[in-house]
Parts: C-alpha cells; sequence; structure tokens
C-alpha cells in the first residue's frame, strides 16, 4: 500500500499558494485493508475513506471509462492492479496531475510541473472531453490563476469548443454550473470565467442570456471588473476574504440584462432566493434610481414598497451595494445613465436618510387619528412621502 497527495495541494504548494484541503491517493489497497485501518467509507460511486484522526479524504487509485452521456455516465476501476501514472491520466489538468509521495518526491508524469512553470493549463488525455463539467471546471481555474497570468493552452480550448459544440453540457444538472459558477464569482477576476466560457461557445446552453448579445454580455463584465477596482486591492491577495458578497456579484453580472431575463436565468441555474433576489430588484429599480437627474419621494417611496425596504433592512442595504457597481461606470460604459458617478454617494446616502425617515413614521400614531380600513395604508404613505420630500 502506498499513499501519495495529490491534486490541489502539490499544485498550489508549487506555486507558493496556500493551501486548504488535502486529498491523498492510495495505491495497492482494497476496501478491506482501508476499513481495517480505521478509515470509513464513504465514497458511493468509487471507493473514498476518510481518515480516522484527520478526517482527510483518501481515494483509492481508479481508472474511469465512459459509458454514458454527462458526468456521471462512467465505469470506475479501482482495483489493487491500478497504478499512480493510471489513475493521474484520468484527471482534467496537467497541472492537477502530479502526486507527492511520503518522502517528498514529486511524481509527474504528464509534465505538470513544466506548465506551472510556463503558466498553461493544458488536459492530460483525450479522455479530457468524456466529462462536461470540465468545461467549467477549467473556465474556473483560469480564473483562480489569471492574476499569476495563467492562459488555456489552445488545443485545450479548442477541445472545450468541440465539447460545447457536441450538446452535451446540457447533459450536466444545475447545480453543479453554479457551482462552478459562484465559486468563480468569488475570486479575485469573475469576468475571467465568463470570458473564458465565451471564448469556447460555452455561454449559450446556460447562460443565453448573457449571449443574446454584445452589449448584455460587456455590461456583465464591465460591472465585475468595477467591483475589483472599487475594493482597491489586488488580484494577488489570494486569502483576501471577497470584497464583495455572491449576491452583489451576480448582481453585476446580470446588470444588462431585463428582469424577465434575469428571471429566466436564475430558473435555469436555480440560483438561491438570496442570491437572485439582489438581482431581480436590480434589474427592476436600477433604471429609475440612477438613470435620472434628481430623484423624487414619490419613486423612492415605491421602490422601499416593492423591495419590502421597511421588513428587510439588512436585504436592501444588499441591494444598494449592487448599484454601485453600475452606478460607477465611466460615462462611455455600457452601463452609464443620466446621473453621474461622481454623485453615486451621495445618492446613496440620501437614499438611506429618506428610508431612516419614512421607516419612523407611526402607524399607530396614524390609527389614532381615526383612519380606517385602506385609509390607514393611504395616510401612512402620504406621511412617508412628506418625510422623504422633506428631504429631497
Amino acid at each position: 500500500m502506498q499513499v501519495y497527495l495529490v491534486g490541489g495541494a502539490v499544485r498550489d504548494t508549487l506555486l507558493g499558494r496556500t493551501v486548504t484541503e488535502r486529498d491523498y491517493v492510495v495505491v495497492g489497497a482494497t476496501p478491506a485493508q482501508m476499513l481495517a485501518k480505521g478509515f470509513t467509507q464513504v465514497g458511493k460511486d468509487f471507493p473514498v475513506f476518510l481518515h480516522p484522526k484527520t478526517s482527510e479524504e483518501y481515494a483509492l487509485a481508479r481508472t474511469e471509462r465512459k459509458m454514458g452521456s454527462g458526468y456521471t455516465g462512467f465505469e470506475c476501476d479501482a482495483s489493487a492492479s491500478v497504478t499512480l501514472e493510471e489513475d493521474l491520466k484520468r484527471r482534467d489538468l496537467t497541472v492537477n496531475a502530479i502526486a507527492r509521495d511520503q518522502d517528498g518526491e514529486l511524481i509527474d508524469p504528464y509534465h505538470g510541473q513544466q506548465d506551472l512553470q510556463d503558466k498553461v493549463l493544458r488536459h492530460v488525455s483525450e479522455a479530457f472531453s468524456e466529462d462536461p463539467l470540465r468545461v467549467f471546471r477549467v473556465a474556473r481555474f483560469a480564473t483562480r490563476y489569471a492574476y499569476l497570468g495563467f492562459t488555456i493552452a489552445e488545443e485545450t480550448l479548442s477541445l472545450m469548443t468541440d465539447m460545447a459544440k457536441s450538446g452535451e453540457l446540457t447533459s450536466l444538472s444545475a447545480e453543479r454550473v453554479w457551482q462552478e459558477t459562484k465559486r468563480s464569482l468569488l475570486e479575485a477576476t469573475p469576468e475571467v470565467f465568463f470570458k473564458t466560457l465565451k471564448a469556447c461557445n460555452a455561454l449559450d446552453d446556460w447562460f443565453a442570456e448573457l449571449s443574446q448579445s454584445e452589449s448584455t454580455f460587456v455590461a456583465g463584465i464591465q460591472a465585475l471588473k468595477q467591483i475589483q477596482k472599487q475594493a482597491h486591492t489586488q488580484p494577488q491577495e489570494q486569502d483576501a476574504s471577497p470584497s464583495a458578497p455572491i449576491e452583489v456579484r451576480f448582481a453585476a453580472l446580470c446588470s444588462g440584462l431585463s428582469l424577465n431575463d434575469v428571471q429566466l436565468l436564475c430558473k435555469r441555474l436555480k440560483v438561491q432566493n438570496t442570491v437572485s433576489d439582489i438581482a431581480e430588484m436590480v434589474s427592476a429599480h436600477k433604471t429609475s434610481l440612477l438613470n435620472c437627474d434628481k430623484l423624487d419621494a414619490d419613486t423612492l417611496l415605491t421602490v422601499f414598497n416593492k423591495t419590502d425596504a421597511w421588513r428587510r433592512p439588512e436585504r436592501f442595504r444588499l441591494f444598494l451595494n449592487a448599484l454601485q457597481p453600475i452606478a460607477m461606470q465611466p460615462s462611455d460604459s455600457a452601463l452609464a445613465g443620466a446621473m453621474s458617478s461622481l454623485h453615486w454617494p451621495e445618492r446613496e446616502a440620501l437614499i438611506t436618510q429618506a428610508l431612516v425617515a419614512a421607516n419612523a413614521v407611526d402607524v399607530q400614531h396614524i390609527i389614532a387619528q381615526g383612519f380606517k380600513g385602506p385609509e390607514i395604508r393611504e395616510a401612512l404613505n402620504n406621511a412617508k412621502l412628506e418625510k422623504i420630500s422633506a428631504l429631497l
């Protein structure tokens, strides 16, 4: 039985990045032997075990053979005769196909170290095309390592283009596509993920709304770039917390889309409500709040009511944060509106003050004045309008 550290831990160590988790491959062992050593089996499709003390994952070396469509249609052989080289060959990229033995020696049969040095993401073998999820995974790796200058090998991008053309991407589950998308959006340069998908014609199946016109795509890319610009941090800070949460980043991506298109995209990707809500709010109200020289009380009250800002102030704060990368676009941007980007901080502060003032209206005071039924809501709105108007 031989144990090797594999995958991301080896890759990131060689790149000088912080290693957050470690995966191991075990050669020459059987499930019975692993269980006898106190490991707990957790893998369903192939033997994966948790270490009895560290809970780190140890997988038996295996080979895979494509038997059906999608990313689950594989037949696995995890017998004790499978070699380390055979296990590494099934992996997606050469930089992920490097192993380290217990003495610290590197095993690199597919020249991953050279590709790390050359800053190239290259597929290990033609079997790469058997798993459609790899199109999104490689796009994510391109996003993660863009700050180091990594690019995708021309032959790998060509293979990804062929995979997109084959229609295999439609066999993926929405959950897996969203998982790769979400992880990419939280990277320092999330726009690289979508530019990569566009370069290999892989947007249409899952992000059709973004690919329907150049302007909608560019709008999302510019808004994502603006988030990084606002953060005043360099992409090299790989361990820093994201400068904006996923709700703000996804809304930025969708900033050039209509409300209907945002809803279609969210439904297809099965985006969680907390994220889709902000994107839909931005799409519905960005024009009334940004594309005008001056705000009016009626507009603000309508936005407050429709976004339920009274009862969900934290969500409304996320909404304002999501408007910022759109509002701060330069005048020649696809997103630029009537309001100068220089005035957004003032407008954001005014919106916040108006919400606080309107929220201070006491409905009990209105009821005490004798208003009943529908009259209460009308009187409440009028009182809130007065408070907002006094600030404008």
